[in-house]
């Protein structure tokens, strides 16, 4: 099963006419784990000073795995040509992969870690802290931790360094403020890898009714620290043993005879639960949270009488409730609650009042508005995309490939574009279903003018605008930048607005309201970008773009036909911001689609955009 990109949600029924030996959970060690391995050997040779190509082979290699659909620890058993066959996979490697598929460990990132300056590779992880200044901290300071370099900045003593200074001090110790930097928390679709496939096994053990994930999984927080397994059996014995037999499990960290807790391979940590068909509904309900909702429901509970836990609903002794999650929210009078929302933040009164979102679902998403071709950074052409999307049952998607600022993307000046936009419409000529939509994605300066002349922006169908550089700027200045961009009349939608990475960069900071107040007022939409790492907009930025009047559009940012299933992620950010389906751009036809954009247009450019 697919689990990077899968578009269902996490739970999993058991199928018994299939073998257990055949399922996914037993092909080896997941996408992830080989993604990762390849991922910390760019890191250590990076440190080594290794040619930036061979460092580039690594870091592609890891997202190709890392996005197939395919097991890849199975093609390299049973197809290992197959494996070379791979974009950016030659026989180095593929003899890599295999070596990890077949042992779960790669020498060279042994042989890496001995000789790498100690703590360096931590230190990577803080903005702003390239190789060579890893390498100094680690060298000239002593540095082998975050606290350490939290100690060392404290201390004045990083600005001494040669290429620091001051200011490069204070912003890191301003990184090092972030929880994302001083927690160890996982990409949710990164723990997907490891945790859906553990559910699949799980679902086809005997005696095993239901199994799916709970806690901060489920409410679809972008990270989270561990997971949570539920699994509906009346053999809690049979259930826990199956679960320790995982093939991944690294380290038994705890087990008894109703729940266990293992370490996986790559370190994730994950609890189980078996709980008896009478009481698994309360307990999906308890075990996904958050503590906060819980409480408020359990003290909604307490004034009816009822005593609500893990176990079920109970009038004293007796109970009246527990084996379906709705049971749980009937008794304290509310309809159910989709867990994203379970955050108390308002879910609970918007239930009474019946002023719920019809939250935005993935079935509802007709077309993609931000996707990349070979023609800039994208790894598969303009056909292979459209072909994808055409596949998936959409009925647009806007190509938006990159303008000639973003000059490591191989970004398109005027006359690439106009050669793209000719070969566009030889395209949609003989597509079926899907229509290609011409567009740009185009760098806004730092002065907020645009990387496109007026003429060429006017051709195309989408024009998304975003920021790449000068991420630093103050606040104001920053705002100032993004409302001059946007207030341009040939602009349809800003992408990634802060354009943070999660675990990673914080992003631009800028004044929210007013800009989601100029995007409300000019009517251009603003964008969740779907990509993993990125999950921009936020949902608590989201949510207050929406009440602000903003029309929002779920966009994948994909650079690869397989990143066009991230749309998943996306729609998940999206529902966490209760958003509703109504709000969302990219829920409406094509005919709507080109009516809001064509709204956008200066009288003068609204006409047949041909070449």
């Amino acid at each position: 099963m697919p689990v990077f990109w899968a578009r269902g949600i996490v739970r999993i029924m058991p199928s018994r006419s299939r073998s257990r030996k055949s399922s996914s959970a037993t092909a080896g060690p997941a996408n992830a784990e080989i993604a990762r391995i390849f991922r910390e050997v760019a890191e250590l040779l990076e440190l080594s000073n290794a040619n930036p190509f061979r460092v580039r082979a690594y870091v592609n290699a890891a997202r190709v795995v890392e996005e197939s659909p395919q097991s890849i620890a199975s093609m390299a058993r049973e197809s290992p040509q197959a494996l070379r066959d791979l974009p950016g996979v030659g026989d180095d490697l593929a003899g890599k992969i295999e070596e990890i598929a077949r042992t779960g460990k790669l020498a060279l990132l042994a042989e890496l870690s001995r000789t790498a300056p100690a703590g360096a590779t931590e230190l990577l992880h803080v903005p702003g802290i390239g190789p060579r200044r890893a390498r100094l901290l680690s060298e000239r300071l002593g540095v082998r931790s975050l606290a350490g370099l939290e100690r060392a900045a404290r201390a004045g003593h990083v600005r001494t360094l040669p290429g620091f200074g001051a200011k490069t001090e204070s912003r890191i110790l301003a990184e090092l403020a972030t929880t994302t930097l001083t927690e160890r928390r996982w990409l949710r679709a990164r723990a997907a890898q490891y945790g859906e496939p553990l559910v699949e096994y799980m679902a086809n053990a005997p005696g095993v009714t239901r199994a799916e994930l709970a806690g901060s999984f489920r409410r679809c927080r972008e990270t989270v620290g561990d997971l949570d397994l539920l699994a509906e059996s009346r053999d809690g014995r049979a259930a826990v043993q199956h679960f320790l037999d995982y093939p991944q499990v690294q380290r038994v960290l705890a087990k008894g005879t109703t729940r266990a807790a293992v370490q996986l391979a790559g370190g994730l940590h994950v609890d189980l639960r078996v709980l008896p068909p009478e009481s698994y509904g309360a307990a999906l309900h308890y075990f996904t949270g958050s503590k906060a909702h819980n409480i408020a429901v359990r003290t909604m509970g307490r004034a009816r009488g009822l005593k609500i836990s893990e176990y079920g609903v109970f009038r004293g002794t007796r109970r009246i409730g527990g084996r379906d999650e709705r049971e749980v929210f009937r008794a304290v009078r509310l309809p159910f609650i989709p867990p994203e929302l379970r955050e108390d933040r308002g879910e609970i009164e918007a239930a009474q009042q019946k002023k719920l979102p019809h939250l935005v679902s993935l079935d509802d998403i007709r077309g993609d508005l931000q996707s990349h071709s070979t023609d800039s950074d994208g790894r598969h052409s303009l056909d292979e995309m459209a072909e994808a999307a055409e596949a998936m049952g959409y009925e647009y998607l806007a190509i938006t490939d990159h303008t000639p600022t973003v000059r490591v993307a191989g970004g398109l000046d005027r006359a690439g574009f106009l050669r793209q936009m000719r070969r566009v419409d030889r395209l949609n000529a003989r597509l079926r279903k899907l229509t290609v939509l011409k567009g740009a994605e185009v760098d806004i300066h730092a002065d907020g003018s645009l990387d496109l002349d007026d003429d060429t922006l006017a051709r195309l169908d989408v024009v998304l605008v975003s920021i790449h550089s000068a991420l630093n700027l103050p606040a104001d200045r920053q705002t100032a930048r993004i409302v001059h961009a946007l207030q341009h009349p040939l602009v349809h939608i800003f992408g990634h607005p802060t354009g943070r990475l999660v675990n990673g960069r914080r992003g631009a900071q800028f004044d929210l309201d007013a800009v989601c107040s100029v995007a409300a007022g000019e009517g251009v939409l603003m964008e969740i970008n779907a990509q993993p790492e990125r999950l921009d907009l936020d949902d608590l930025a989201a949510r207050r773009a929406q009440e602000l009047g903003v029309t929002l559009v779920i966009s994948t940012d994909a650079h690869s036909v397989e990143e066009l299933h991230f749309m998943r992620w996306g729609v998940d950010q999206a529902r966490r911001g209760w958003i509703d389906r109504a709000n969302v751009a990219n829920t409406r036809t094509l005919r709507q689609m080109l009516s809001l954009f064509g709204a956008r247009r200066p009288a003068a450019s609204r006409r047949t955009r041909r070449t």
